[in-house]
């Protein structure tokens, strides 16, 4: 376990955006929260960062104090509850992490932009993320903001109407022809149907990260 003097979140993000990632060399990295809404662990192949105002020192008692392999005790139930306790957070689920990159063209679809907050996927992103956007299709929405360390972050919803038909594959393989940087997914594991529309649209999976939220 190690910690990393002088590396952000926003560093290690962009790395791996790029294909550059964390050593695989079954240690820990802890960097500072880039905002106070953010906080938690990121996990990658053999190396984990957590992300605290947290003392290191804490941090690296508690992990050695799981019951369990090092390579996976960031993301183990006992230190998250640790770090739960510690810091006064609650945390939702742990997501696999996804990052595609933009694509030339227009979108096959019509899609019409919308301000208001009336579907609750975009009323959810405005409690989560930064200059959230939203755009409309028939059946569909897309958002998205800056979430983590400012990165820009996607999600897509289909009313149950029109599911089984591919609109959620064609929202977010649209959503890379909206932008000029990488764009970022949270997918829970067990949502294979979203996981398959993510990977067929060309999303990698990088990760895994369990956020922790203020109360």
């Amino acid at each position: 376990m190690t910690a990393v003097a002088e590396r952000s979140l926003r560093d290690i993000l962009d790395g791996v955006a790029r294909g550059v990632f964390p050593p695989a060399d079954g240690r820990t990295t802890v960097v500072p929260q880039p905002s106070p809404r953010t906080a938690g662990v990121l996990a990658f192949t053999a190396h984990s960062v957590v992300v605290t105002d947290e003392d290191q020192a804490w941090v690296y008692d508690t992990l050695r104090e799981t019951d369990c392999d090092a390579l996976a005790a960031p993301m183990n139930p006992r230190f998250l509850a640790a770090l739960m306790e510690r810091t006064g957070r609650t945390a939702e689920t742990v997501d696999a992490v996804l990052v595609g990159t933009p694509l030339p063209g227009e979108p096959p679809l019509a899609l019409t932009e919308v301000e208001g907050a009336g579907h609750p996927r975009i009323g959810y992103a405005r409690g989560r993320r930064d200059e959230v956007r939203a755009w409309v299709a028939d059946g569909g929405v897309l958002v998205m903001g800056r979430g983590v360390a400012g990165r820009l972050e996607v999600s897509v919803e289909v009313a149950e109407a029109v599911r089984h038909r591919g609109l959620g594959r064609v929202l977010v393989s649209a959503a890379r022809q909206l932008v000029t940087e990488p764009l970022w997914a949270q997918v829970a594991p067990g949502n294979a149907r979203s996981m398959r529309a993510f990977l067929e649209a060309g999303y990698r999976p990088v990760g895994a990260e369990a956020l922790l939220h203020p109360r």
